[in-house]
């Protein structure tokens, strides 16, 4: 055996081994499924600390089911990510000197392909790298012929049940990117902006009206005012008109109720071109729509000598000429929410545009419903109330995208303004000359929408899609592995991805795409800030599993994550996994170099078999709990516990000899617990449980850890023998706490003395694990003794150092300080009759629980101060 743990010495080797025996493949049979979909990561991107934490906890999800006799199915695959990849092959062709508007849209595509081709598999690879345990022959990408088709059906089927239409309406636009976006992929950021303060002179009069505006580069698109009707100080103004500042433009002054009389001045200046508000007004007026701003942010041909400034560099020129004539009332420091594109990061603009909409008010009341209800289960629950508010007040989807890369729209003009929705030019052509009446019509009289889909509308039908059920919804592979168990997804997604897939799964299948939403924390630095490039506060995680393993890595992400919850990563995290493999490989080391013998056990081994039997039992039960309940976090930490403190620091401790010769029937037992929680541990750590267990156990059977069964709890609990051990272990870990305390070095045998406590059956385990080689009944006299207490029982040391009894009772009152606040805090609980009313009984029975020990602990410290 090494004596040094090195996961890079078989990290590679199992991989290969699972991947090389289909350990991860799986078919239709007989077995219950158990179905886990990776949400799509960008085909181009790379892996970071989100995806560490996300695809560990899959990982750990399906590896249990497997080991539960499931039959699992983790679906790989990637994301088109049109506006990321798009801006990616577009600044990769500018290095090389080639703008997009010189290429053909075929052109760019085929570039764009490329660059897929290239960089595609990078975070697959990297995935890889942490043991992640997907079904590769299944990897799809949202792009795949089939996959395509399956979008382009699901927009036609649609449009089909009058729930997809074109229309004209104010819609979210993305400079940088030049295409719209939706209401979800704008990221509203509090900021400090400034309020200006503009007059606006009425024609014919010297008199001014004053308006408030942060944007005032749209004031060059301003057609009317508008005051509330019923505001007394400007009510006489209605129907007369103004001057817009600088290019004198007349406006009329109109009324509207939504206007606040409270609010600012009373006085909107009116710009329908760039505001929803602005536009349904002007709507309301007939007020003319004229836009200032371009595709790209400057000002265009109707801003006058404005025209080809960047938006914000206009908003300082144009103020600054306001100001010059005297029309800058005032200007305020303000914070104020502005939006931006969630991907691009550029502040987005409001802009009128024909766009291709979905219909969502219908077709979303199930998957609101469904939640509500529990069909389906989220976790943690608090993100019920974020659901449900999105989906009460949801709007109708934009879909369309002004890009190149993504599914191209299947919508077919012909005849100038004329159009039929299919799924191809040739069914396009057929609908076109029935709706025509000409059956002269050409596939070349066909022009295909320019535009795009939105990504999501793709990903929205992912758990469908990737089993080919939106085009064949009879197919085996479906009806087996759908509706599928478990989705684990970050919070930041719950709109864009969890929501839609919910009501696209009602809506074609009348089922939930899922069971259960396991929703992961943000990963964080230990300042609290998200982690990211930018900041540079992410660390490459390709180098944390070089340095730590995968194993090191994969526990460090859960070892503070819990659901819902931030988690607040730090680099000595890793060192904890890798500490705690190191700790695994030692105790397979002294486990492998004993020697079997035909001999009787010692009553410690004895003790120390039925105590973990017991204790192991204990915690599969509450791990099961924990697994139900999907607190992944706290099941690692009970299974780390578990092993270092019960199995390594005490159990191994009670039955290791010091010559290497063990019994054999306590060797094989050794063997059986160390086999069981290899298992237990491997969901969570695949790379070392695999190589020890492979060590283990015969080689001639040829099998992975994987294959095995999770152990069950199969014994009713022993309660009273359990209530034994646990008193002696506390006896021992008080026994040890004072030799540290008192300087008493481990070789140095110590005599214990008792009074009316149990009857000592466990000698040999103080032996062991404190050497005390003679326990006695205490006499009358007890000078020259150190007193203490475990719970209520008295023990005494013979004194074998120095103390100061002032110090020690000051010790002890500190604790008596603390228990009786702890116990007035706990009886103030109790007092409560509301509390007392509503609580679960178990809550009560807890609490009562709380009480009678923290008094038997005072009694028994109160004696501890008489004893000295």
């Amino acid at each position: 055996m090494k004596s040094e743990f090195n996961p890079k010495s078989f990290e590679k080797k199992w991989y290969k081994y699972w991947t090389e025996k289909k350990i991860f493949q799986s078919e239709p049979n007989s077995k219950k499924p158990y179905t886990i979909l990776i949400p799509p990561p960008n085909v181009t991107g790379i892996l970071h600390m989100g995806h560490m934490l996300n695809n560990t906890i899959q990982d750990i999800l399906v590896r249990r089911a497997k080991l539960l006799g499931f039959n699992t199915c983790w679906v790989p695959g990637t994301d088109h990510a049109s506006i990321a990849t798009e801006a990616k092959v577009i600044n990769h062709l500018e290095t090389r000197g080639i703008s997009k508007s010189s290429l053909s849209r075929d052109e760019f595509l085929k570039y764009a392909w490329e660059w897929k081709d290239k960089h595609g598999s990078i975070i697959l690879n990297q995935l890889k790298r942490l043991g992640v345990s997907c079904d590769w022959r299944r990897l799809k990408f949202t792009m795949d012929d089939d996959m395509s088709q399956s979008v382009i059906q699901t927009f036609v089927k649609l449009y089909n049940k009058g729930l997809i239409y074109k229309g004209e309406r104010m819609i979210n636009w993305d400079p940088k990117a030049k295409t719209a976006i939706s209401d979800e992929e704008v990221i509203y950021k509090e900021q400090k902006s400034k309020l200006y303060y503009v007059n606006y002179k009425l024609l014919d009069s010297h008199e001014f009206l004053t308006v408030a505006t942060t944007r005032p580069e749209t004031i060059l698109g301003d057609t009317g005012l508008c005051v509330n009707p019923n505001d007394q100080r400007y009510k006489k103004l209605i129907g007369k008109k103004v001057l817009v500042p600088i290019i004198n433009r007349k406006i009329p002054i109109v009324s509207d109720h939504y206007i606040d009389p409270e609010f600012g001045t009373g006085v909107l200046k009116v710009t329908p071109a760039h505001d929803i508000n602005d536009f349904n007004i002007g709507k309301k007026n007939n007020l003319e729509i004229i836009n200032v701003i371009d595709d790209s942010g400057l000002m265009n041909s109707n801003a006058t000598s404005f025209t080809g400034m960047d938006r914000f560099f206009a908003r300082k020129k144009i103020i600054e000429d306001i100001d010059s004539i005297g029309q800058l009332s005032k200007v305020e420091d303000i914070l104020n929410k502005v939006g931006y594109s969630e991907r691009t990061n550029v502040v987005i603009e409001p802009k009128l545009s024909s766009q291709w909409f979905l219909k969502m008010d219908n077709i979303s009341k199930k998957a609101l419903e469904s939640v509500v209800d529990g069909e389906i289960n989220f976790y943690p629950n608090k993100m019920v109330g974020a659901y449900k508010h999105w989906l009460e007040n949801i709007k109708d989807w934009c879909l369309s995208r002004q890009l190149w890369w993504g599914h191209q729209i299947p919508v077919f003009y012909f005849n100038d303004n004329e159009y039929v929705v299919a799924e191809n030019k040739t069914s396009a052509l057929k609908l076109a000359k029935l709706k025509s009446k000409n059956n002269k019509l050409k596939l070349s009289d066909l022009k295909q929408d320019e535009d795009v889909l939105d990504t999501w509308f793709s990903s929205w039908i992912w758990p469908m899609s990737v089993f080919d059920g939106v085009r064949n919804p009879k197919n085996k592979d479906f009806n087996y592995y759908y509706p599928t168990s478990d989705l684990v997804t970050g919070p930041d997604i719950l709109f864009f991805w969890v929501a839609r897939m919910i009501i696209s799964g009602y809506e074609f299948t009348g089922k939930f795409p899922f069971k259960n939403v396991y929703f992961t924390g943000i990963v964080r630095d230990n300042k609290r800030r998200k982690m990211s490039k930018s900041l540079g506060n992410s660390p490459d995680p390709i180098k944390l599993i070089d340095e730590y393993g995968a194993d090191g890595v994969r526990t460090a992400m859960l070892f503070a994550s819990p659901a819902g919850n931030d988690l607040l990563f730090d680099v000595s995290l890793c060192q904890q996994g890798r500490n705690f493999s190191n700790k695994i490989w030692n105790a397979f080391r002294l486990i492998h170099s004993w020697n079997p013998i035909q001999s009787e056990q010692s009553q410690s081994e004895k003790v120390a078999i039925e105590w973990f039997k017991i204790k192991i039992n204990i915690k599969l039960s509450r791990l099961e709990k924990l697994f139900t309940e999907f607190r992944i976090s706290d099941c690692l930490i009970l299974i780390y516990k578990l092993i270092w403190d019960d199995f390594c620091s005490t159990y191994l401790e009670l039955v290791k000899t010091s010559n290497k010769n063990i019994s054999s029937d306590t060797l094989d037992k050794t063997k059986d617990f160390f086999n069981d929680l290899l298992v237990i541990l491997h969901p969570f750590m695949p790379f070392i449980t695999e190589e020890i267990w492979q060590s283990l156990n015969d080689p001639k059977n040829n099998n992975s850890i994987i294959e095995s069964k999770w152990p069950s709890v199969n014994e009713e609990i022993d309660k009273v023998s359990l209530l034994k051990f646990e008193k002696v272990f506390s006896l021992v870990a008080e026994i040890r706490k004072i030799r540290l305390e008192k300087n008493i070095p481990f070789k140095k045998s110590i005599k214990l003395l008792y009074e009316d406590t149990d009857e000592f059956i466990f000698s040999d385990v103080l032996l062991k694990m404190c050497n005390v080689y003679e326990i006695e009944k205490v006499s009358k006299d007890k000078k020259n003794l150190f007193p203490f207490m475990v719970n209520a029982n008295k023990y005494y040391i013979p004194l074998l150092f120095k103390i100061d009894k002032k110090i020690e009772i000051e010790k002890i009152k500190d604790k008596i300080v603390y228990l009786k606040s702890f116990l007035k805090s706990v009886e103030k609980k109790l007092s409560n009759t509301s509390f007392v009313k509503n609580a679960p009984e178990h809550v009560i029975e807890i609490e009562k629980k709380k009480k009678r020990d923290t008094i038997n602990k005072l009694n028994s410290l109160n004696e501890q101060i008489k004893n000295f």
